[in-house]
């Protein structure tokens, strides 16, 4: 690996971003919708795989702790946390429904459910989409660039435009920063 031609792939896969206004106002649509829901008592719901599933517990961390600056906690659960309930699901229905079954027990009309999946084709990960959608819950989906059931299920949906597996989960934690800042700031922004 040479790691110049590394860090210029991840640079321009940000540049594509940076320069995609079709993604810059999903961005912002995204985090409205956010906003709107925890103005209306409701959640966040994030889940993924592997690295996938540190960075839907990264976006609930900043959450519930702070981002920026000092406020309140939002509400946000990371589905990927408790392996008691990962292992009873995985044991007694099976992997593919690790998230579908606390999305059936967790969600709630009106909640958001950030859904992460490089390939955008995670079973477990449609699965849980296809049980919020039954809820009336958002979904937004983070994925890269090659064509997914995401693409299909997703109320709003992210394309990295790349199909590198670390880039693109870099970009997913960029994205996922970017929403946090923005709710932060539309939450408590006539904060002193």
């Amino acid at each position: 690996m040479n790691i110049k031609d590394y860090i210029k792939s991840s640079i321009e896969t940000k540049t594509k971003i940076l320069n995609d206004e079709k993604i810059l106002k999903i961005i912002e649509s995204i985090a409205s919708v956010i906003v709107d829901a925890y103005k209306k008592n409701k959640k966040v719901l994030t889940a993924g795989n592997g690295g996938s599933a540190g960075d839907a517990q990264h976006i609930a961390g900043e959450l519930v702790s702070k981002f920026y600056f000092d406020r309140p906690a939002l509400s946000a659960i990371a589905l990927s946390v408790d392996t008691s309930i990962l292992t009873a699901i995985g044991n007694d229905y099976g992997y593919e429904d690790t998230f579908k079954r606390q999305i059936e027990a967790n969600a709630n009309s009106g909640d958001v459910f950030i859904a992460i999946s490089t390939s955008g084709n995670s079973k477990n990960i449609i699965k849980a989409i296809e049980s919020a959608k039954l809820k009336n819950v958002t979904v937004v989906g983070l994925t890269g660039s090659k064509v997914c059931k995401m693409n299909e299920f997703c109320d709003y949906t992210i394309n990295v435009p790349s199909e590198s597996t670390p880039i693109i989960q870099e970009s997913h934690i960029m994205i996922a920063h970017i929403l946090c800042a923005l709710v932060e700031e539309g939450m408590f922004k006539n904060r002193e």
